[in-house]
């Protein structure tokens, strides 16, 4: 209580020139009050160039680490050079920090780098993400192989939380996208067939589209925002909370812990989704084809089991497969690469469904292409 009742004091002591100095004492609280620092260090016209402060405080608070900066920036501003006496250690080590950014700031130079030296470190920096996303692949591949010679960690809760996530939770949103890209590959089939009033191959047209391409394409877009974007950020969220980093000091292996559930999940619901996607765009096409053009279910059922073969379903199989495999790793692997705040996290998950959707697009042209120079 006494140091509350006590003032802050600030005065000179000496005759001037070398013997002169400034005493900074009594209590530097934010609750008792306090001299003016600008009419103190007016009231000295004649200052040296190095200049003793005599720093013994009974208590000190933010208020002191105030005045000492404010006092550091008038004596920039005259040349004079402090020489702090007696100073807290604490009060020290708080001014150091606040002198560090502004001393780092200026003593970084803005380097400019020509045309050539940027292309140079763009082809750097793409072939340390290469290295970094092979290393990843190479360490899923072992987590995985040592999960199948029965020496893996996953637990086997964590994959059936991740197979309820991005399966029966998906159901909703990939029943409405299937069925109205159903709807608009009749409609727009329809648009052309009708002018030579073969309005009958619109089942045809559907359900080809739909088990070859439109069915493991579409639910792999839908994943890509939906599951893809979260494993990016609930990982990303993880590793800015330094959980990962608790993970490995305790020795367990995060691939086995976190991905791994999460890529198998997204294997056995991918084609599962995939197949449930093909029947409802079936089934929208069939609504505009009896809507519209009195096509019989019957009718309609029959010309689409007539067109379809074994191939066309496994191939929308096998594409939902690989899109699975390709969201997975992403997702998880921007997650874990993200960066220790929210901001970090939030580009984190932008740049998974960015370069899954690319990659989904890439995989699936090189599969419609390979598989169409066999002829399958």
């Amino acid at each position: 209580m006494s140091d509350e009742r006590q003032q802050a004091s600030l005065q000179w002591s000496g005759q001037g020139g070398q013997q002169l100095r400034l005493n900074v004492g009594g209590a530097w609280l934010l609750n008792v009050g306090k001299p003016d620092l600008d009419a103190v260090w007016r009231s000295q016209p004649d200052l040296p160039a190095q200049l003793p402060v005599d720093v013994t405080v009974t208590a000190w608070d933010s208020s002191l680490l105030a005045l000492l900066r404010r006092l550091q920036r008038l004596a920039s501003a005259a040349g004079v050079e402090l020489r702090w006496q007696n100073l807290p250690d604490g009060a020290a080590r708080m001014l150091q920090m606040a002198a560090t950014p502004s001393t780092q700031a200026q003593g970084e130079p803005h380097v400019r780098f020509g045309p050539v030296s940027r292309l140079g470190l763009l082809a750097l920096a793409v072939l340390a993400s290469i290295d970094k996303a092979c290393s990843f692949l190479g360490e899923v591949v072992l987590a995985l192989g040592r999960q199948l010679s029965g020496r893996g960690r996953m637990r086997a809760g964590d994959f059936w939380l991740a197979l309820q996530q991005c399966g029966p939770g998906a159901l909703p949103i990939v029943a409405l996208i299937a069925t109205l890209v159903g709807l608009i590959l009749a409609f727009v089939g329809a648009a052309q067939l009708e002018a030579f009033g073969a309005q009958l191959y619109i089942a045809n047209m559907v359900a080809i589209g739909m088990t070859r391409e439109m069915g493991a394409l579409m639910t792999a877009v839908i994943m890509a925002g939906r599951t893809g974007a979260a494993y990016a950020a609930e990982l990303g969220s993880m590793q800015a909370n330094e959980e990962i980093d608790a993970l490995k000091t305790f020795g367990f292996p995060p691939l086995e812990f976190l991905v791994l559930p999460r890529v198998l999940a997204l294997l056995v619901s991918m084609p599962l989704l995939c197949a449930f996607a093909d029947a409802l765009g079936i089934l929208g096409g069939f609504i505009i084809g009896a809507g519209l053009f009195d096509i019989s279910a019957a009718l309609y059922l029959s010309q689409s089991l007539e067109m379809l073969s074994l191939a066309d379903f496994l191939v929308g199989i096998f594409k939902s497969l690989v899109f699975a495999v390709l969201i997975g790793l992403i997702g998880c692997h921007y997650g874990l690469i993200s960066g220790r705040n929210a901001q970090a996290v939030g580009q984190a998950a932008t740049g998974a469904v960015v370069s899954i959707l690319v990659a989904l697009v890439v995989s699936d042209a090189l599969i419609t292409l390979i598989f169409t120079r066999l002829g399958i």
